[in-house]
């Protein structure tokens, strides 16, 4: 049986005596004293600000679409009447007695 030896990392989890625990060459893309700036402020706006930036990213293509032509009274009405002509949801949805009196 082999026995083995741990020994931890100098400076903690993550570290080792060649590299810093901030990634590739101490800090990655942004550098080391960013990143331990960005490590130091509150937490709540920093996340709050991070999945605002994230929204309006993800906003900004669909931003000036045109909507689907689902979405086209016409259509709709079309779908209406459809689903009454067949009789679908007759107990509470289009083709039920109350929705016939509300539509006239």
């Amino acid at each position: 049986m082999v026995r083995v030896w741990y020994e931890p990392p100098p400076y903690g989890p993550g570290t080792d005596l060649n590299r810093s625990p901030y990634g590739t060459q101490g800090g990655g893309l942004f550098g080391k004293a960013t990143l331990e700036k960005i490590s130091r402020m509150r937490q709540g706006p920093l996340m709050a600000g991070g999945v605002l930036f994230s929204l309006v990213l993800c906003y900004l293509p669909v931003a000036n679409q045109k909507l689907p032509f689902t979405m086209d009274p016409e259509y709709q009405a079309a779908t209406r009447a459809y689903m009454r002509y067949h009789n679908m949801n007759p107990i509470f949805g289009i083709s039920s007695q109350r929705q016939r009196n509300i539509d006239g």
